[in-house]
């Protein structure tokens, strides 16, 4: 009898808005759009209503404001307000990836003896 080899996992891509490049899923923001004309910024992915991509990068978010992406995907008028909240929610979650993969070595530590 043949033995079963592990099919590799399909990894959903997306699309960025703002750039137009693909990635992986789960290294997009996606931001959801509802039908009563609510837009919020929706880190589990799992909001409901319809849904766009942007890559969690500083200049993607910039780039987004500036070509107001989210309007013309969701045929709405977005209110500036929501470009700042998304740039302050971007720069927050770049901050704290960049601490995550700080290394910090016991080597490097002072010696107080």
């Amino acid at each position: 009898m043949p033995q079963k080899t592990a099919k590799p996992k399909k990894i959903p891509m997306r699309t960025s808005l703002a750039s137009g490049e693909q990635f992986p899923k789960r290294e997009l923001l996606r931001i959801a759009y509802t039908k009563e004309g609510e837009i919020s910024i929706d880190p589990t992915g799992k909001a409901h209503g319809r849904g766009a991509y942007i890559a969690v990068t500083k200049e993607e978010a910039a780039l987004a404001k500036k070509k107001k992406v989210f309007n013309k995907a969701f045929g709405a008028a977005i209110p500036e307000s929501f470009y700042e909240e998304l740039i302050d929610y971007v720069a927050r979650e770049v901050g704290r990836r960049e601490l995550s993969q700080k290394v910090y070595s016991a080597d490097l530590a002072p010696d107080y003896d």
